[in-house]
């Protein structure tokens, strides 16, 4: 490659990063569901897919605070949950939103949808 397609392609990486960096969350709503029970966890988070992930890290490693889950997933693995965005804030033009408080108040919509407790 020669220099201007090298310098080019640096060029266009540190664009794409920024742009990455700099785009907005995916913030929202999820839940982790044993399809044998039924037994679900609900939770909001600042960075979706990020919560789910690290969900599922600690059920690989053993270490989830939801017994119930951690007893599926040794029973059944990845198979015997569901892992689900339910739904995603969307980015708002006002700097000042709450979105803190927007995430609440969908987890509490959720909860109640769910029949669980707040």
């Amino acid at each position: 490659m020669d220099s201007s397609a090298n310098r080019a392609s640096r060029l266009a990486r540190r664009v794409a990063a920024r742009q990455a960096r700099d785009a907005f969350p995916p913030m929202g709503i999820y839940a982790i569901r044993d399809r044998a029970s039924g037994h679900l966890l609900l939770g909001a988070s600042r960075s979706v897919h990020a919560a789910l992930n690290r969900a599922r890290f600690e059920l690989r490693m053993g270490k989830h605070a939801d017994r119930v889950l951690q007893a599926e997933w040794n029973r059944s693995g990845v198979d015997g949950l569901a892992f689900d965005v339910l739904e995603l804030v969307k980015e708002r033009e006002d700097a000042d939103f709450d979105y803190a408080g927007e995430l609440k108040a969908l987890e509490q919509i959720y909860r109640e949808l769910q029949g669980l407790a707040p």
